[in-house]
């Protein structure tokens, strides 16, 4: 799970104005970050299925506002993924 600070620091990064916290680049960046602490987590609980299973699902999760966000605007999509360091 995230901290507070973290998320704040995530969504201050990636609003597009005040106070957006729905925007499909925060979304996806949150997932992002809530993706790499799981695989922390599963690369030392390697039994762990439950929460791989939620990974699984975080995954195709943010890979469905990628494609929207792909359909929707491509040069956010871009910069987006960039900025993540996520490949595609």
């Amino acid at each position: 799970m995230i901290s507070q600070e973290s998320k704040a620091q995530i969504i201050e990064k990636f609003s597009r104005h005040e106070g957006d916290t729905g925007s499909p680049e925060v979304q996806i960046a949150i997932l992002s970050e809530r993706i790499r602490e799981l695989t922390t987590h599963l690369k030392v609980h390697k039994n762990d299925h439950h929460s791989r299973r939620g990974l699984y699902k975080m995954i195709g999760q943010r890979r469905g506002l990628l494609n929207y966000l792909m359909k929707k605007d491509i040069e956010r999509y871009r910069s987006l993924i960039e900025e993540l360091g996520l490949r595609r």
